[in-house]
């Protein structure tokens, strides 16, 4: 059965950004959608804490081939992580200003961050038919370089979007339409 994860990423929630608006156009769309919600903070924020609630949906059998993934932030590199972890093959990953193993945002992003990050990025790839990374040239949390390492060890398809920031509410995207045709 054909479904959507939109993941968020850290400090973050399943209202923020423009994952309410992806939500509703995907539900418009006749789709079946989840927003789960992660717990976010320092010592709550954790790979083990982040993969035991996504494990729970691949248990109700819910994440499979049939499954895409939108996820933001730190949130790509976690997903990349538990697929490779838990062996978990999906249709497609769209993943919006991921990065690894990189520090020197603030002490807190980087406290909650670190345990996401993993050595086998490029792993995720035998995982998913397609994977997608979004990108900006001007995000004021992590540095172009990082994003577009990070694109290039996985993605087959790559979308630099010019002066997006980190391409949430901050930088004006209450809605992510230039994502609709890559779903």
């Amino acid at each position: 059965m054909e479904n959507y994860f939109i993941i968020h990423g850290s400090f973050s929630s399943p209202y923020s950004n423009w994952f309410g608006w992806l939500h509703d156009f995907l539900e418009d769309e006749g789709k079946q959608v989840y927003v789960p919600d992660f717990p976010i903070g320092v010592g709550l924020q954790t790979y083990e804490n982040w993969s035991q609630l996504l494990k729970y949906y691949v248990d109700l059998g819910l994440i499979n081939e049939g499954t895409t993934i939108v996820a933001h932030s730190i949130a790509p590199v976690f997903v990349a992580k538990f697929l490779v972890a838990h062996q978990i093959k999906v249709k497609k990953l769209i993943f919006v200003c991921g990065f690894n193993n990189y520090f020197g945002i603030n002490e807190e992003y980087d406290a909650v961050n670190q345990s996401m990050y993993f050595e086998d990025l490029a792993e995720v790839k035998k995982y998913a038919n397609e994977i997608i990374c979004f990108y900006s040239d001007n995000d004021p949390y992590v540095e172009q370089e990082a994003e577009r390492a990070f694109a290039d060890t996985i993605a087959s398809q790559q979308v630099l979007m010019p002066n997006a920031g980190h391409i949430n509410r901050e930088s004006g995207y209450d809605t992510f339409e230039e994502m609709v045709p890559y779903i």
